[in-house]
């Protein structure tokens, strides 16, 4: 079979499934759709703070020109990288290109042979793609089953690793923390945590679920991304400076590709002395879900899904119901998106509507009527 004739198949498969994704633009809808929790990405504050840096003499560069471990480094980046670890109360912090790009370096670089990675069966892509990559033996746990974290615990050898997400991206719900952390302790394993989520949202100033509940000591590795909350690009790993130092030898998603220029650094840095005084928007946030919540359970037969973050799925099953629902939402004037299997499970389809700060109330109200209208 012609390569060509192959590829045509496989997309007439999915479009056949009704699972064919295609890029769209939604264009002067009201967003509840991205990850701008707090709307950073939109912010003239935070922009006009990274043209400041943009303009300064001192920092003028277009590229970083290579790997950080080639020509790619700089002060800053070093200098960002220690106000990370500390703003997250960390021994050491990494950056990374993306969420993406650091679960796969992560992962790919600390699993070897014998060892076992114990992970949440939803947790992100990144991270099945990141244990692909290593030599460790793999083992889901049904979300949020402790009892079954423990009977696989109880079951490994070697060098044992959990994964859990703190706040779901599907769900919108979080990792018991505390209990699973009681329990890698028992079984000496290691934890790591995509805080992906929840950085920017939880904890003193946005410092995280691992923070908000006082687990820093507790956790092997963290992850945190700058796309969502914090309104631009990028990741950093947290955890000790022996990981940080194992992870610049043995991550080939940092080793191997060009570093971050440095306008992309400059904005992370904004975002923080953004975040520290936002705490408004955050309250503004935390409010909109709690009014969210109350209003979307009037609406007859709704399937809500338990979540106290600002991710709120309503579960629409089948690929073409769930489509069609969200394109008669959308034509009321609101960026809402289906996930349709396979990113989601067969049955698991829904719309995941995300909240903002900046969301109105109106803006919720009128969005709950369209579900009632759609439904």
């Amino acid at each position: 079979m012609h390569i060509d004739e192959r590829l045509s198949a496989s997309l007439d498969k999915r479009i056949a499934e009704k699972t064919f994704r295609s890029l769209t633009l939604k264009s002067g809808l009201i967003d509840f759709s991205s990850n701008d929790y707090l709307g950073f990405a939109r912010s003239p504050e935070l922009k006009n703070r990274v043209n400041d840096y943009e303009l300064s003499e001192k920092y003028y560069s277009n590229g970083s020109t290579g790997s950080r471990l080639l020509s790619g480094n700089s002060a800053f980046a070093e200098e960002l990288e220690k106000f990370i670890a500390g703003y997250h109360n960390a021994q050491a912090a990494l950056l990374f290109n993306s969420g993406y790009n650091a679960n796969l370096g992560l992962f790919s670089a600390l699993g070897r042979k014998g060892d076992t990675i114990i992970y949440d069966e939803l947790i992100h892509a990144s991270v099945h793609d990141g244990m692909r990559l290593s030599k460790a033996e793999c083992k889901p746990f049904a979300h949020n089953n402790i009892a079954e974290l423990e009977t696989l615990l109880k079951q490994t050898t070697g060098q044992t690793f959990v994964a859990v997400e703190s706040v779901y991206s599907m769900d919108g719900d979080f990792a018991t923390l505390k209990e699973i952390a009681v329990l890698c302790k028992k079984y000496n394993a290691s934890l790591i945590v995509d805080e992906a989520h929840a950085t920017g949202i939880f904890g003193k100033n946005g410092t995280g679920s691992v923070c908000e509940s006082g687990l820093e000591n507790e956790v092997f590795a963290r992850l945190i991304t700058y796309g969502k909350a914090m309104g631009c690009h990028g990741a950093a790993v947290l955890g000790s400076t022996l990981l940080k130092n194992y992870l610049m030898n043995f991550a080939r998603a940092f080793i191997y590709t060009t570093a971050a220029p440095l306008n992309n650094l400059f904005a992370i840095k904004s975002a923080y002395d953004v975040l520290l005084q936002s705490e408004e928007q955050i309250t503004a946030l935390k409010i909109n879900i709690i009014f969210f919540k109350s209003r979307i359970k009037t609406v007859a037969a709704i399937n809500l899904h338990e979540s106290s973050s600002p991710i709120q799925s309503i579960i629409i099953p089948g690929n073409e119901r769930v489509r069609n629902i969200a394109a008669q939402i959308q034509s009321k004037g609101f960026d809402v998106r289906p996930l349709v299997s396979p990113t989601v499970p067969v049955g698991q389809e829904r719309i995941r509507i995300c909240l903002h700060a900046f969301n109105t109330e109106k803006e919720i109200e009128d969005l709950v009527s369209a579900f009632q209208t759609a439904l």
